[in-house]
């Protein structure tokens, strides 16, 4: 009997049966400790699980029943999806104990969304790229809506249910017309075999693409993000920007490369033109923001639209070094949004008057100056200041920009760049600045969530002084990787 299917598919297992045991732990015992130390478990073990598979990977990755690719390049993305609950999960702990009476069932919803991604970054086919699209938003819409006594997180979940809910629409029936075009569910990169197909196939991936892009939230996608971003906990917004659109870009990433369909000219210049327009209008929105999570949602559109210049690399010339690009960044962009909603949840959670606006966070540098310090940390790297990992990310798409020759997109990225450092300054001077009226000199903030963010932000600084270990891991999952 061939061992190999199980061995390198056991973090699936694992976390499948976690869910399963995490929810009988509850049924038996409804206690938020309960629920909060079975659901670290599961991640930690099912992160342990990977390290146990990675050494048995092949060279090509292993694909499994025909429609799910497991190769370095998945691990490496389920890896920041587990981190991303796991912080997740510890951040919401104390806010939940505050704001809600149903605590238990979110961290279900937390395994469930995580398992989703983890199945969409491995998909090769139509079908587990659904079903994994479908199992992580629909585990977003209820945690969203915690606690569901107040009406700004409902108003939030119920904007992101509807419009999600119509790009999923585009979604499958782009899908629908490239089945009715190639005859197959899988990512095909064969061509129609007349013209009526071919026009099927073209629409198919316009409206796919459609779908996906507003996944992304790029622009003129975005309408839905900063409402959400509002109106979510600080925590889940945190988990939406990163699982949710990493796993959504790893996959495009997949998609692209196998299907070859973003080579066309049309297609590509389309792409080209969200992207750019993704990096100045995403800064220029945020330039206009005075509310933190706003200011953070305009941002990550930016941030997306910068990542589309390596994307555009890798689908129009499979280059391993936009592939590694694209890996990087999102390592980066996880850990800086991570830590930047980290200190913003632990701020609003440890006051009881808490304001998302940024004259709220006047005179942290005195009152608190651990968190000031990770969310000044967070805002550089955001910015791409040197030392910081933000730089080599940014670093790497302005390399992978001029190896496409994309003269327009990189110009699109240095202004983009230059006016977000206006409002990522703006964080920093709002919390070195003296408040005018006497506040509270310091708040209460849980020990693990501090623990947390610090490690975020020494993480953030470490990785911008010496980033070899992450280059490295990356390489060598991009060497265990069969499509990519």
């Amino acid at each position: 009997m061939d061992l190999l299917p199980l061995q390198v598919g056991l973090p699936y297992l694992i976390l499948s049966g976690g869910i399963l045991l995490v929810m009988l732990l509850v049924a038996i015992k409804r206690t938020h400790q309960v629920a909060f130390w079975s659901t670290t478990l599961v991640i930690l073990l099912t992160i342990l699980a990977h390290f146990y598979g990675w050494n048995r990977l092949p060279t090509e990755g292993l694909e499994l029943f025909d429609q799910t690719m497991v190769d370095g390049y998945s691990y490496f993305f389920n890896v920041l999806f587990l981190i991303a609950a796991l912080v997740s999960a510890i951040l919401i702990q104390p806010y939940l104990e505050r704001n809600s009476e149903n605590r238990e069932e979110f961290y279900l919803l937390l395994l469930t969304a995580t398992l989703g991604a983890m199945v969409m970054v491995s998909a090769t086919n139509f079908i587990p790229f659904i079903l994994g699209l479908e199992i992580l938003s629909i585990s977003l819409y209820a945690m969203i809506a915690y606690p569901d006594d107040e009406r700004p997180p409902l108003e939030a979940a119920l904007k992101y249910l509807i419009l999600s809910g119509v790009a999923s629409s585009f979604i499958l029936f782009g899908m629908a017309l490239i089945y009715a075009a190639y005859g197959t569910m899988e990512f095909w990169t064969g061509t129609a075999n007349s013209p009526i197909e071919q026009s099927y196939a073209v629409i198919g991936h316009i409206l796919m693409w459609g779908g996906l892009a507003f996944k992304l939230s790029l622009i003129p996608f975005h309408m839905w993000t900063p409402d959400v971003y509002q109106g979510a906990p600080t925590v889940v917004t945190g988990y939406l920007a990163t699982v949710s659109k990493g796993a959504v870009a790893a996959l495009v990433l997949r998609y692209a490369v196998e299907t070859g369909f973003i080579k066309t000219d049309d297609i590509f210049t389309i792409i080209s033109i969200i992207a750019l327009i993704s990096m100045i209008g995403g800064n220029v929105l945020a330039l206009l923001q005075r509310n933190i999570k706003r200011l953070l949602a305009y941002s990550s559109i930016a941030h997306l639209g910068y990542l589309l210049i390596a994307i555009l690399l890798v689908a129009g010339a499979k280059s391993q070094f936009a592939t590694e690009t694209v890996m990087i960044y999102l390592a980066a962009y996880f850990l800086i949004s991570l830590a930047a909603f980290g200190v913003v949840s632990l701020v609003t959670v440890s006051q009881e008057n808490a304001s998302d606006s940024l004259d709220s966070y006047e005179g942290m540098f005195w009152n608190q100056p651990i968190l000031a310090a990770v969310l000044t940390l967070a805002a550089l790297s955001l910015a791409g200041i040197p030392i910081t990992i933000g730089f080599i990310a940014k670093f790497y798409v302005f390399a992978a920009g001029i190896e496409g020759t994309f003269w327009l997109l990189i110009g699109g990225l240095i202004v983009g760049s230059a006016i977000g450092v206006f409002y990522y300054l703006r964080i920093i001077i709002s919390m070195a600045r003296k408040p005018e009226i006497a506040t509270e000199s310091s708040f209460e903030v849980p020990r693990g969530g501090l623990v947390t963010v610090v490690v975020l932000g020494i993480s953030l600084l470490a990785l911008g002084i010496y980033p070899t270990p992450l280059i490295d891991l990356i390489q060598s999952a991009i060497a265990l990787s069969g499509t990519i």
